[in-house]
């Protein structure tokens, strides 16, 4: 074999957004002048390189080059060991290709976002929020979230106290926070509080990263508005205007007229028992009653032969139809996460399938772009519907909650489509290759037969 090639150790230790280089022994041990070219194989080639690409040895020389890792810091590549090889090619037909083999080790790294939706609510019990918490390291990771409310008169409470997150997801928590007691009326009152959520310390380090600390508000509202003491007096005082009419201008004019009814006709006819008010029927004063004729008596019929007919047959009741109720509706969340180069058309991703047989009602989006690229992502619902249409370069993280759900019926699906116009630079860390936009959603699926 006129071909000689290898590393000079067998593993390495790449750290996410940095460089870490491994050299590469090359040796012509043939007769003549070949030329080699480098070609990296293996989980990591996307974020390998050899320097130079291409290499010219004479015979019997023996020339070194680089073998450069650049794992990007992002969740797509995971922590942990990973074989590669580099295939050392000439390019004259008769030599044949060596393949040096090693290991690279992608070390961990925790990086953690968050965000309180809604920031402030209001009600006269108890506020409701959600936290959602991002992984955004290469390792899962199981956080605690914790409370620190700004007053003594209210208390803070979670539905999940830890997360554990796979690498690249979301997981959400509700938080609600309850007075202390209750505000029967007055101004509304304002109490302060502060959701920390804190990750444990990585491996290998000593301290924790520091805590995330999202700041809320939550305004409790009195159990009677203010406006009810006005409505009472005002009721009151229009009360007292209506009696006054009525005694001072209803009820005599109602008396006088009873009065003027009462005649010496109608006292007549209420003592005699009868409707004729000139007595006229008999009694004193009357005219003598007339005699009348005695009735001829009839002969009774005769009973008829034909059968009685039968009474007609009620009609029977018709059963009501019975109520078949629906299973509960279940809260359903959902993430994608759509990644595009520059150019080259669009990319989608489907965060969400409805199942036959269900349907889901779409309550609340979450789109978030954290390189800040610069380019289009539009949402769409159902059969084709649009439901958010917008432009990359406008926001890192914005949040939609719809008042009136949007129904995905059975079979339909929620896509994101992102366009690429430019990749943008996240902050003290290397350029990326491809945009790369989040999709989280949440709702209620209920099946649409019992």
């Amino acid at each position: 074999m006129s071909l000689t090639a290898s590393l000079d150790a067998s593993s390495v230790t790449a750290v996410p957004g940095e460089e870490t280089s491994l050299p590469l022994q090359v040796r012509n041990s043939g007769s003549t002048v070949e030329e080699y070219r480098f070609e990296v194989a293996g989980a990591c080639a996307a974020w390998t390189t050899v320097e130079p690409a291409t290499l010219s040895l004479y015979p019997g020389s023996t020339e070194t080059v680089s073998v450069t890792f650049r794992p990007p810091r992002d969740p797509s590549v995971p922590a942990g060991e990973t074989p590669f090889g580099v295939r050392v090619v000439p390019t004259s037909d008769h030599a044949e290709p060596v393949v040096p083999e090693g290991r690279v080790t992608v070390a961990p790294f925790t990086e953690v976002t968050a965000e309180l939706v809604p920031r402030g609510s209001h009600g006269v019990r108890r506020g409701a929020h959600k936290v959602a918490v991002d992984n955004r390291g290469n390792t899962p990771l199981t956080v605690g979230l914790a409370a620190r409310s700004g007053t003594d008169h209210a208390r803070i409470s979670f539905t999940r106290p830890e997360l554990t997150i796979e690498p690249g997801r979301a997981a959400f928590s509700g938080l609600r926070v309850k007075p202390g007691k209750r505000l029967w009326r007055g101004t509304p009152v304002v109490h302060t509080f502060q959701a920390v959520v804190a990750p444990p310390a990585p491996e290998g380090e000593e301290a924790a990263a520091p805590p995330v600390v999202l700041d809320g508000t939550y305004q409790q509202d009195a159990l009677l508005p203010r406006w009810l003491p006005r409505a009472l007096v005002l009721a009151t005082v229009l009360a007292l205007i209506l009696a006054g009419f009525w005694y001072g201008l209803l009820r005599p004019a109602v008396k006088s007229a009873a009065r003027e009814a009462i005649t010496p006709e109608v006292i007549a006819s209420a003592t005699t028992g009868t409707g004729d008010p000139g007595g006229q029927s008999g009694g004193p004063g009357g005219a003598q009653p007339t005699p009348t004729a005695t009735p001829t008596p009839t002969p009774p019929p005769k009973p008829s032969t034909k059968p009685a007919p039968k009474p007609p047959a009620k009609p029977k009741p018709k059963p009501k139809p019975s109520a078949k109720t629906l299973p509960p509706a279940v809260p359903t969340s959902a993430q994608v996460q759509v990644r595009d180069g520059v150019g080259g058309g669009s990319s989608s991703g489907t965060a969400l399938s409805v199942p036959a047989g269900q349907a889901f009602r779409l309550t609340d989006i979450v789109v978030q772009n954290p390189q800040g690229d610069a380019g289009t992502v539009v949402v769409t619902a159902g059969e084709g519907s649009r439901v958010l249409s917008l432009a990359l370069e406008n926001f890192r993280d914005s949040d939609y909650h719809f008042v009136t759900p949007i129904l995905v019926p059975a079979g339909g699906q929620v896509t994101m489509t992102v366009t690429c116009r430019k990749v943008g630079r996240p902050v003290n860390a290397p350029a990326p290759g491809r945009c790369a936009t989040s999709l989280f959603l949440g709702g209620t699926m209920q099946a649409t037969k019992p």
